[in-house]
């Protein structure tokens, strides 16, 4: 019997194999919407993502490729166990299927979620490419965020755990300079903090957004490379100054969780 079933166990191998499809890229967008996003905020980036895909510059991209295709999904995070697919893992490989994609991002604008869990949004994306379906020549995760992880495991194990399957991490930190109730969980230097907490991996790259004006074009020019593949030299990121606090975002949430204690 256990002849019988390595022998099919075997066969099976192959046919399994078969139904993946092999594009160039699996690449992840996950998109921070926690609390510290305002609605306006929300719909830009929904916006943004949707406008970058169709773009002659992305579609150039994908169709330039080796094999002329890209799996892509499209997930909102914020606490350590929300994450809300908007679109799942599909393939696109021509200016019809972007379209269909860019669709699905705007049909509808939900609500923002609680807390910031980079970490978990990282585990989850991991989870998500293992499972996928898709065999690409290249893995990304492409995060982004307006603030420091402050729930969860510290981003670091979940960066290393995530590089270590060997999927490159790219940030986009947006830094837009928010007033208001929310901003004291933010911190200035968030590029610096993505550089040294979040990104790494072969090519990745740390993109900031200052203004809200600006986010569309940087979205637009980070898909461009991480499609592409372009190399290191070739892509921006932030230069720490010596060691960083990577648990900065877990110390600001204690030192502020009392007000949510308040009647």
């Amino acid at each position: 019997m256990r002849l019988i079933a390595l022998l099919l166990s075997l066969l099976a191998a192959p046919l399994c194999a078969q139904d993946r499809t092999e594009v160039d890229v699996e690449l992840f967008l996950a998109v921070d919407v926690s609390r510290s996003m305002q609605p306006f905020e929300l719909e830009i980036q929904r916006r943004g993502y949707a406008e970058a895909l169709v773009s002659a510059e992305v579609q150039a991209a994908i169709t330039g490729g080796l094999l002329g295709r890209v799996a892509v999904t499209y997930v909102e995070w914020a606490g350590v166990h929300s994450q809300r697919v908007i679109v799942p893992w599909t393939m696109i490989e021509g200016p019809e299927d972007a379209a269909r994609v860019a669709s699905q991002i705007t049909a509808h604008f939900d609500e923002a979620l609680r807390r910031t869990s980079i970490s978990g949004a990282l585990d989850h994306a991991a989870a998500s490419i293992e499972a996928n379906g898709f065999d690409g020549l290249r893995r990304v995760i492409d995060i982004s965020g307006d603030g420091p992880n402050n729930m969860g495991p510290p981003v670091t194990q979940a960066r290393d755990r995530v590089l270590a399957q060997g999927i490159t991490i790219n940030g986009l930190p947006l830094m837009t300079q928010d007033d208001g109730f929310m901003s004291r969980w933010n911190i200035p230097d968030l590029d610096v903090y993505y550089t040294a907490c979040v990104t790494g991996g072969t090519g990745s790259f740390v993109l900031p957004v200052v203004e809200w004006s600006a986010f569309a074009d940087a979205v637009r020019q980070k898909l461009v490379l991480e499609i592409a593949g372009l190399p290191p030299e070739r892509l921006w990121r932030a230069q720490a100054a010596g060691p960083y606090n990577c648990l900065i975002g877990e110390e600001i949430w204690e030192r502020n969780r009392d007000i949510f204690a308040l009647p």
